[in-house]
């Protein structure tokens, strides 16, 4: 895969039912608790408050573009829930999970959501910054919500997904 693509080479689409296979491959290389594919597929084609998006690249010369991330946000009623969000190991730092993020937001906020919420490992200082750069702010803890390592999450709320949105 090449990671030479800029994010202006980036283009984000709703994911279909044939990005399942790949979204769950980055998932399983993302984290210790991925998703299954049942999952994304119950996401696309019964969870109607779902808003499924995936980021992609160019292939290879004359290959089909390659998705390279992916996020799952749960709309519920003025809330937005990020479920989850990864982008390829090998296609990180391009601005794909920022795009990703900023996607998610807005598609939540056309269908009404006004706050949105998530959980990230105590761990994971790179998403948290990401999280934090939108106007996130951890609001308490979960304690051993992970059930791999039992580590901690972070919750995480925005308070205005209008407001964080002037700009991007």
């Amino acid at each position: 895969m090449s990671t030479s693509s800029s994010s202006s080479l980036i283009r984000l689409r709703e994911m279909k039912i044939d990005d399942v296979e790949r979204v769950h491959a980055i998932d399983q290389l993302s984290f210790s608790l991925p998703w299954s594919e049942r999952s994304f597929r119950f996401e696309l084609t019964e969870n109607h408050n779902s808003s499924v998006w995936v980021a992609e690249i160019d292939g290879e010369e004359g290959a089909p573009p390659v998705v390279i991330g992916m996020i799952v946000v749960w709309i519920v009623l003025d809330e937005a829930h990020i479920a989850t969000l990864a982008v390829h190991p090998d296609c990180r730092k391009l601005g794909a999970g920022r795009r990703l993020l900023t996607q998610g937001l807005r598609a939540s906020a056309e269908r009404g959501a006004q706050i949105a919420y998530l959980e990230v490992r105590k761990s994971n200082l790179a998403a948290q910054a990401l999280y934090e750069s939108f106007g996130f702010e951890v609001v308490g803890e979960r304690k051993r919500y992970y059930k791999d390592n039992q580590e901690d999450a972070l919750l995480m709320t925005l308070h205005d997904i209008r407001a964080s949105l002037v700009g991007r």
